[in-house]
């Protein structure tokens, strides 16, 4: 399962304004939404609900939010990159400037598993993590995305 196949471009932001955890989940929930038939709102709900489970701040300026809803039909991915970094409560305590998004259907049991442990592995490799950080447009995101998908 290929990571470029399950985001879609509209789900993309490439200059997340939110300085805090609410508004970046706000703003993410928002453009995640324009690939689901959740709203915006509905997915703000349930990652915010998540997020009271513990931070999905991984560290090293990273955050996957995830969350499962009835109105999803199939895993959905989202992005944000924020250039300012985002104050996340992440477990070593620093901003977060890179977002993947995470959507399943309710009933969904082992695919977002799948789905974290590739994005994982994606963002263990810095040279990755760094093309990132210096992209400037949502269609570079995505391609950078995609050319590192192809090597998995």
């Amino acid at each position: 399962m290929r990571i470029s196949e399950l985001l879609d471009k509209n789900s993309i932001i490439a200059n997340l304004k939110a300085s805090d955890k609410k508004g970046a989940i706000d703003e993410l929930a928002a453009a995640a939404s324009t690939a689901t038939q959740a709203s915006g709102q509905e997915i703000a709900e349930v990652l915010i609900e998540r997020e009271q489970l513990g931070s999905t701040g991984i560290g090293g300026g990273i955050a996957i939010p995830h969350g499962k809803l009835k109105t999803v039909d199939s895993i959905n991915i989202g992005f944000a990159l924020s250039k300012t970094g985002v104050e996340y409560d992440s477990l070593d305590s620093k901003p977060v400037h890179i977002f993947f998004v995470l959507l399943t259907p309710e009933n969904s049991t082992g695919g977002h598993l799948k789905v974290l442990a590739q994005i994982s592995k994606m963002l263990k490799m810095n040279e990755f993590k760094n093309q990132l950080l210096a992209a400037e447009s949502t269609d570079e995101i995505y391609t950078i995305i995609k050319e590192q998908d192809e090597d998995f």
